[in-house]
C-alpha cells in the first residue's frame, strides 16, 4: 500500500442509509478511496467511525482566540469545520479584518467557512470601526473562501425593503450562496416576508412556537447552545419531526467553554433525551455541509477524509479526528501546532478620568434600568428609584442597581452611562472591549473608582477583559482587534477562567459575567441596551431620550 494510504477499521455510521456496520475504510491522498463492509452487524469490540462535526454558526472572535488556535481546541472534540461569521472583527477592522481571519485559518488543517458580514455597522445608533456597503459585500462574496451572506440582523431593513439590504441579499443570490438570518421574535406574516426575501436560516429562536412558525415557511432552524445564549432545551424536541431542517451551533463560545466541549456535547445531550442518533448526527454533520455547500467529507467513497473515531454513540468521547486524511487530534490532545501571528487592531482613545463617569442628578427620581438575564441575550426594561450621592446618581450594590458605561474606543467622545440589574457586584468592576456589535469598551461596577481602573487597563493594552476588586486587578489582553489573543488557546482559556472566577467573587451569580456584559450593547436584540451614543430601546429601535 502506498505511504499516503491507510485503513481504518471500526463500526461505520452511515447517516444517509441509517445503518451501522463494521467496515474497513481506505484513505488515499486525503480522500476516502473505498468503504468495505466487513459484517452487517456492529462489532462491540470496535470503535465508531462517523463524519466530523460542524458548528453551523459561530463567531470565532468570541472564543477570544484567533482561528488557528480555535481549530487546535475544537478538533479535540471532533469538530472538523465551522460556518463562521467574521462580523465582530469586520465591525472593528472592515474587510481587512475578514481577510485576516481567512488567511490565519488557512495556516492550519481545519475547514473554516467564512461569510460576508451583512450588517457592519449593525445599526446607525452606535459607533463602529468600519462600514461595509453592498459593493464591499459583493466584493467579499466573489471570493471562493466566502461561502454565504452572514446573518441579516437588520430584519426591519428586509421588511421595509431598504435598498442597501436588498442589494446585499441580491449579491448573494447572484453567486448562489445562502443568506443567514437573525430575526428574534419574528412571527407570522412578518416571518414569512423575511424568509421570502431569500433568508434561509435562523439561530435566534427562543421559543418552540417561533421556530415552528419559521419552519412552516421553509426556514432551517439552528439549535444554539453557546456560552451566553442557550436554546437547546426549548428547541431540541423539534429535531424529532424536522431532522432535515435542523442544525447545531454555538454562536458564541468562550475559551474555557471550548476547552470543555463543542458540538459533541449537544450530540450527547440529544441522544440522552431519546432522540434517534441518525437524526442527531444529521443535524451535527450532514445538514450544515449540504445547506452551505461545504467542501467537507461526509464519510462516502470519494469524499474528503474528514471523519472522527468515537468510543461510543452515547457520550461521544472522541478518540481521533482526521481532516483531509491527516490525524489532527488523538485522545484529548490536539496535534495542530500554534502559528505565530501579527495582530491587527483599531484602537484610538485616551485613558479616562473619574469625573468622566459621573451622572448628575437632574431631579429624575425614577430611572430606566437594564435587567440582564442569565443565559439570554435579551434584556428587560425595568425602572428603579435613583440613588443620589453628592449631587450624582451612583451605583447601589445593596439593591443591585449598578452603573454601566460604554466608552467609544475609536475616538475620544462623551461616555454613555446607564444602570443595570443582576450583575450583583458588592464591590469592584469589570470591563471589556468585546461588546457586540461595535466593540467599544463596556464596563459595569459597584463604584466609579473601580470602573475607571478597569477601563484604563483595557485602553492601555488596546483591548481585553479586565477585573478590579478592592485588593487586586487583572487583565486578559486581547491585542488582535481588541477581541482576540494570538497566544496558545489553552493558556488563554486558563487566564480567562481565572478572571471569570475573580469577577464572580465580586458577588455576581451570573454563569458568565463577561459574556453577559458583552451583550449589554447588542442593540439588535430587545429590549433595553446601551451603546456609546446612549440608552437604546430595541422594541422601537430608537435611542431613549435623556
Amino acid at each position: 500500500m502506498p505511504h499516503n494510504s491507510f485503513i481504518i477499521t471500526g463500526n461505520l455510521v452511515d447517516i444517509f442509509q441509517k445503518k451501522i456496520y463494521s467496515a474497513e475504510v481506505k484513505i488515499t491522498n486525503g480522500r476516502i478511496a473505498s468503504i468495505q463492509q466487513v459484517s452487517e452487524s456492529v462489532n462491540e469490540q470496535l470503535n465508531y467511525i462517523l463524519p466530523g462535526f460542524i458548528d453551523s454558526h459561530v463567531h470565532i472572535e468570541s472564543s477570544m482566540i484567533i482561528p488557528s488556535e480555535f481549530a487546535r481546541l475544537a478538533v479535540v472534540h471532533g469538530t472538523v469545520a465551522t460556518v463562521s461569521d467574521p462580523h465582530e472583527i469586520a465591525n472593528v477592522c472592515g474587510i481587512k479584518g475578514v481577510e485576516f481571519m481567512i488567511e490565519n485559518g488557512k495556516k492550519v488543517p481545519f475547514k473554516f467557512n467564512f461569510g460576508a458580514p451583512s450588517c457592519v455597522p449593525a445599526t446607525i445608533f452606535e459607533t463602529a470601526g468600519a462600514a461595509l456597503n453592498s459593493d464591499n459585500v459583493k466584493e467579499l462574496l466573489a471570493k471562493d473562501e466566502i461561502k454565504y451572506l452572514s446573518e441579516m440582523m437588520n430584519f426591519p431593513g428586509v421588511l421595509f425593503k431598504d435598498e442597501e439590504v436588498i442589494k446585499k441579499i441580491a449579491a448573494a443570490k447572484e453567486v448562489n450562496k445562502p443568506v443567514d438570518g437573525h430575526a428574534p421574535g419574528l412571527r407570522g406574516e412578518q416571518a414569512k416576508q423575511y424568509i421570502d426575501a431569500g433568508i434561509s436560516t435562523d439561530h435566534e429562536c427562543f421559543t418552540k412556537e417561533e421556530a415552528l412558525d419559521k419552519l412552516k415557511y421553509g426556514m432551517h432552524i439552528l439549535i444554539r447552545e453557546g456560552s451566553a445564549a442557550k436554546n437547546f432545551e426549548v428547541l431540541i424536541d423539534l429535531l424529532n419531526e424536522y431532522p432535515d431542517k435542523m442544525m447545531f451551533c454555538s454562536d458564541d463560545k468562550h475559551p474555557d467553554s471550548l476547552v470543555a466541549g463543542h458540538i459533541n456535547q449537544l450530540c450527547e445531550r440529544a441522544v440522552a433525551k431519546g432522540i434517534d442518533v441518525f437524526k442527531v448526527l444529521q443535524a451535527a454533520c450532514i445538514n450544515p455541509a449540504n445547506h452551505y455547500k461545504l467542501d467537507v467529507g461526509l464519510l462516502r467513497t470519494g469524499d474528503a477524509a474528514d471523519f472522527i473515531i468515537a468510543a461510543d454513540l452515547k457520550h461521544f468521547k472522541i478518540l481521533q479526528t482526521f481532516i483531509d486524511g491527516k490525524l489532527v487530534a488523538e485522545n484529548g490532545q490536539s496535534l495542530i501546532r500554534s502559528v505565530k501571528e501579527k495582530p491587527i487592531n483599531n484602537f484610538n482613545c485616551n485613558e479616562i478620568a473619574l469625573e468622566d463617569l459621573s451622572v448628575p442628578y437632574n431631579n429624575k427620581t425614577i430611572i430606566p434600568v437594564i435587567e440582564a438575564l442569565d443565559g439570554q441575550l435579551i434584556t428587560n426594561q425595568i425602572h428603579a428609584t435613583s440613588s443620589v450621592k453628592n449631587g450624582n446618581i451612583v451605583s447601589d450594590s445593596s439593591r443591585d442597581i449598578l452603573k454601566i458605561v460604554v466608552v467609544n474606543r475609536y475616538n475620544n467622545a462623551p461616555i454613555a452611562k446607564a444602570f443595570v440589574k443582576n450583575f450583583g457586584f458588592k464591590h469592584g468592576a469589570i470591563a471589556s472591549s468585546v461588546a457586540h456589535d461595535s466593540h467599544n469598551i463596556i464596563a459595569v461596577g459597584a463604584d466609579d473608582e473601580s470602573m475607571v481602573k478597569a477601563i484604563n487597563l483595557i485602553i492601555k493594552e488596546r483591548g481585553g477583559v479586565s477585573c478590579v476588586s478592592n485588593t487586586k486587578q487583572k487583565i486578559l489582553a486581547l491585542p488582535v482587534a481588541g477581541l482576540m489573543s494570538a497566544d496558545d488557546g489553552y493558556k488563554v482559556a486558563e487566564n480567562y477562567t481565572a478572571i471569570d472566577k475573580m469577577a464572580k467573587e465580586l458577588g455576581s451569580s451570573l454563569s458568565a459575567p463577561f459574556m453577559t456584559l458583552s451583550f449589554m450593547a447588542l442593540l439588535v436584540i430587545p429590549h433595553l441596551k446601551l451603546s456609546d451614543l446612549g440608552l437604546f430601546n430595541g422594541d422601537t429601535f430608537t435611542l431613549v431620550e435623556k
